[in-house]
C-alpha cells in the first residue's frame, strides 16, 4: 500500500475544526446540487457545544495557510448522534478547496475483517501538523455503524477521514474517527463511524433541488400560458341584428 500518494491525495480535502472547547479534525465531503455550499464532515461531539449554543466555529485549511472563522449564522450543522457525525455546511469561497469531493463507499458496503484503513487528523500532541495513522479491521458493529480498527486515535483526531483504497475504483472514504477505547493497561481499539450521515444530507439536498427545480418548471409553465393566452387576438363583436322591415 503506497500510503504517501493516497496521503498526498487526501491532504487537500482536510481542515482543523476549532471551538471554544477544543479541537478536531474533519474533511470536505460534499457541495450542494448547485455549487453554492460546501459540507465539511466532522464528529458531532467535536462541535456540539458551539452548535447548541451559536458559539463561533473556525476551519483551518493547512495546505492553502486560508481559514474561515465561522459565526453561527455563517454556517448550518447537520448533526446525527446514532453515528456521531455532523455535516458543517460553509458558503462556497471561504476556503480554498478542491472542485470535486473523494467518493464515499456505497451504504450497502462494509469492509472485510482484515482490511487494512488509514486515517489523517490533527493530535493534540502536535495540533498544528497534520499527522498520518493506519491500521486493520478488526470488526464490523452493524448496530451502532462502526468499524473496529486496530489502531491509534490520539485526541484532536476525531472527525477525521478514514479511506481505502478499492482495488479497481480508487480511494473511497469508510467514514471518519470518532473514539478510542482501551483499557489502563492494553492497547485499545479505534472507532470509526461509517457515511451513512454523509449519504442521507446529500439524498437531502438533490431532493430539494430536484423540488425547487419542478415548481420554477410549473411556474414558467402557467406564466408561458398566460402569456399565449394574453398574445392572442380579441375576437370582433357581433354586429346587432337589423330589424326586418314587412313586405
Amino acid at each position: 500500500m503506497e500510503w504517501n500518494k493516497i496521503v498526498a491525495r487526501l491532504t487537500p480535502y482536510i481542515v482543523k475544526v476549532e471551538t471554544q472547547d477544543g479541537h478536531g479534525t474533519g474533511f470536505m465531503c460534499l457541495y450542494n446540487p448547485n455549487n453554492t455550499f460546501v459540507g465539511i464532515a466532522t464528529a458531532r461531539h467535536v462541535v456540539e457545544q458551539a452548535d447548541n449554543w451559536e458559539q463561533p466555529v473556525k476551519l483551518s485549511h493547512f495546505h492553502t495557510n486560508k481559514n474561515a472563522f465561522l459565526q453561527s449564522g455563517d454556517r448550518v450543522i447537520f448533526p446525527d448522534v446514532s453515528t456521531d457525525s455532523a455535516v458543517i455546511l460553509v458558503p462556497v469561497g471561504k476556503l480554498d478547496l478542491p472542485e470535486e469531493p473523494i467518493d464515499l463507499l456505497p451504504i450497502a458496503h462494509t469492509l472485510e475483517v482484515g482490511t487494512e484503513v488509514g486515517w489523517l487528523g490533527y493530535p493534540g500532541i502536535a495540533r498544528d501538523t497534520l499527522c498520518f495513522f493506519s491500521g486493520i479491521v478488526s470488526a464490523w458493529q452493524d448496530w451502532r455503524h462502526s468499524y473496529l480498527i486496530d489502531g491509534v486515535a490520539a485526541p484532536g483526531v476525531s472527525g477525521g477521514p478514514v479511506a481505502w483504497l478499492h482495488p479497481t475504483e480508487g480511494l473511497k472514504i469508510i467514514g471518519l474517527i470518532s473514539s478510542y477505547v482501551s483499557a489502563k493497561t492494553t492497547p485499545g481499539l479505534a472507532i470509526a463511524r461509517d457515511v451513512s450521515h454523509f449519504h442521507s444530507i446529500i439524498g437531502w439536498m438533490n431532493n430539494l433541488e430536484e423540488a425547487r427545480k419542478e415548481k420554477e418548471k410549473q411556474q414558467q409553465e402557467q406564466q408561458t400560458k398566460i402569456e399565449a393566452a394574453s398574445a392572442q387576438p380579441e375576437k370582433p363583436e357581433s354586429a346587432p341584428p337589423q330589424d326586418r322591415q314587412p313586405t
